[in-house]
């Protein structure tokens, strides 16, 4: 219980400190924006165009370079002497699960606008829409889970951008691959059943990942 309300406690500094910085929001709202203008441009703004195959792998590849904007900054923008006042009130735990949770909503957030306006804009060839929303949930939850303790290992280096990405990709690869092979099925109109599979791995992906984040994130607060 203790738990739980340390981290409602750092939601809510999350949520409000966001609240105040809107450009946070707003730059990586105008990232998603601008992207999927260049791809309407790119492709002669033709909607019939753009093979299925291309809008499935644009927008996740959309999806993930939003998460690495929006997720970067969690840990690398905090202070050491904010860190060190952190550490004295609220346990590290309550610090990488709120981290994670606020992520995740705001990847879900960032997705789903980023869906509406993509398509939109170059068209929506999806057929089973239930399995695309499960698969856009599972990866922002992956997606936030992954590049939020890496964030946390980056923020201990001096070059924390450049080990973000050294680590963050090779990480992400194979969470991506899956999430493309999904959404690929829901662009079918695939039996629910076939990506059982799919969807399992991926859930569990997500889980190893919050248990690695749970159990190790505080040796890497405390050093």
């Amino acid at each position: 219980m203790h738990l739980f309300k340390e981290i409602i406690t750092l939601l809510k500094k999350e949520i409000t400190l966001e609240w105040r910085r809107k450009y946070a929001f707003n730059g990586i709202l105008l990232y998603i924006i601008s992207t999927i203008f260049v791809c309407y441009l790119s492709f002669n703004l033709q909607k019939s165009q753009l093979n299925p195959l291309t809008w499935n792998a644009l927008f996740w590849i959309i999806l993930l370079f939003t998460a690495t904007n929006a997720i970067a900054k969690s840990f690398m923008q905090e202070s050491e002497g904010r860190q060190i006042y952190y550490y004295m009130l609220v346990s590290p735990e309550a610090i990488i699960l709120s981290k994670i949770i606020y992520n995740t909503l705001l990847m879900w957030l960032m997705s789903f606008i980023g869906y509406l306006i993509y398509s939109t804009v170059l068209g929506n060839p999806v057929q089973d829409k239930l399995l695309f929303f499960i698969n856009i949930l599972l990866g922002g939850l992956g997606f936030s889970a992954t590049l939020s303790m890496i964030s946390a290992i980056a923020s201990k280096s001096t070059q924390g951008g450049t080990l973000m990405a050294v680590l963050g990709f090779p990480v992400i690869i194979p969470l991506l691959l899956l999430l493309i092979k999904i959404s690929k099925n829901a662009m079918d109109g695939l039996a629910l059943s076939i990506s059982y599979k799919e969807i399992s791995t991926l859930l569990a992906i997500n889980l190893i990942v919050l248990s690695i984040s749970y159990l190790l994130f505080p040796y890497l607060w405390r050093s």
